[in-house]
């Protein structure tokens, strides 16, 4: 017989450490400071087309290499930056990725003058600018995009964004809080 599992999860954490900790302590944990949604917006680029365990495995690698997440130093790298990058096996090594690093980098902080701030400009997409709270009763339930993520897609690819479709985006919302997939039986909301 089976034992009802305490302090149940997610499924999708499975059981690795990291990915564990990434589940209880960050993924949909509301955050507004631009940092870290700059952090999430390199991160998701860079899983793209792969998984997300993957990128939490080199996240320190991404820290170190994209100046502590920081845009403003981010935006002012140099193609010699980007070859010292592409160098280093603790990332994902994929150009068009770095490169759109950089120029998704450029464009934050346009974002940024336009808006106040990137968390502003993500969240005139959300209905009552508030983060929407999911009960999905099995994993079946979680969409992989919505109607907002297809919007706030659409709108970035039209601003210049790279490797941000609406899939992304919405991983991207998920991880920060914007919208909580959490399932109903996760005690770890």
């Amino acid at each position: 017989m089976n034992q009802p599992q305490l302090n149940p999860r997610c499924p999708w954490c499975g059981t690795d450490p990291l990915y564990v900790k990434y589940h209880d302590e960050e993924w949909g944990k509301e955050v507004h400071d631009d940092k870290i949604l700059f952090e999430f917006l390199i991160l998701e680029a860079a899983q793209a087309g792969l998984s997300w365990i993957t990128v939490l495995r080199k996240r320190e690698n991404y820290r170190r290499l994209f100046a502590n997440f920081d845009a403003e130093k981010v935006a002012q790298f140099t193609d010699a930056d980007i070859e010292r990058i592409l160098q280093d096996p603790g990332i994902i090594r994929n150009r068009l990725k770095v490169v759109s690093a950089v120029n998704n980098a450029k464009l934050f902080l346009k974002v940024q003058q336009e808006f106040g701030s990137f968390d502003t400009y993500l969240y005139s997409f959300m209905p009552n600018q508030k983060p929407i709270i999911n009960f999905p009763s099995s994993m079946a339930d979680v969409p992989a995009r919505t109607e907002i993520s297809d919007a706030i897609a659409k709108d970035m690819k039209k601003r210049g964004f790279k490797f941000f479709g609406t899939t992304i985006c919405y991983a991207h919302m998920q991880a920060t809080g914007m919208v909580n997939d959490h399932l109903i039986t996760c005690t770890h909301k």
